[in-house]
């Protein structure tokens, strides 16, 4: 495992749409574990594989235990995951790797059932709410070339932070 860099906004990576993985190798095995141990170096609640350099539709998630009821603490990595359900609406802050030093509010679905594949090769659906949708939202739309800046409720709802701070403003 290694910590990879992680690629700030102006990155031309950032835009681009990753590629489907079409085989799940030992090379995609090890990209999970080193976007992991990234992610936690950062440290972060999701990675997306576009941050790392890597154009493969690949994600990695832990977000806090207090956060969801049933993966909350538990790291896991999708392989080419894909909103099938969506419904609802929630707004609130969201800070980003890929944009140190900000914050800002954007609208997301408030419940989402995604379809991927887990790095064994299984297939998994998850179904979530709150917090853990919005992170798997803001790591799909990354795999479409999308930064959350670009969702913004309002220009003027991007806010400045201390750099580091942006996972203690996140909602």
């Amino acid at each position: 495992m290694a910590v990879r860099e992680i690629l700030v906004d102006g990155h031309p990576a950032l835009r681009k749409r990753a590629k489907e993985v079409k085989r799940i190798t030992p090379e995609i095995q090890a990209l999970c574990a080193d976007m992991l141990e990234t992610m936690r170096a950062a440290p972060g609640v999701g990675l997306a594989a576009n941050q790392v350099g890597v154009l493969q539709r690949v994600v990695v998630i832990e977000v806090p235990e207090d956060e969801d009821e049933l993966l909350g603490g538990k790291a896991f990595c999708l392989i080419n995951p894909e909103i099938v359900q969506a419904s609802g609406s929630q707004i609130g802050n969201e800070g980003c790797l890929s944009v140190p030093g900000y914050v800002g509010e954007v609208e997301r679905y408030e419940r989402v059932v995604v379809r991927a594949l887990a790095e064994n090769g299984k297939r998994v659906k998850i179904s979530a709410r709150g917090f853990l949708a919005r992170v798997l939202q803001h790591e799909i739309d990354h795999l479409d070339g999308i930064l959350y800046i670009d969702k913004l409720t309002s220009p003027d709802k991007l806010y400045k932070v201390q750099e580091g701070e942006e996972e203690v403003e996140e909602v």
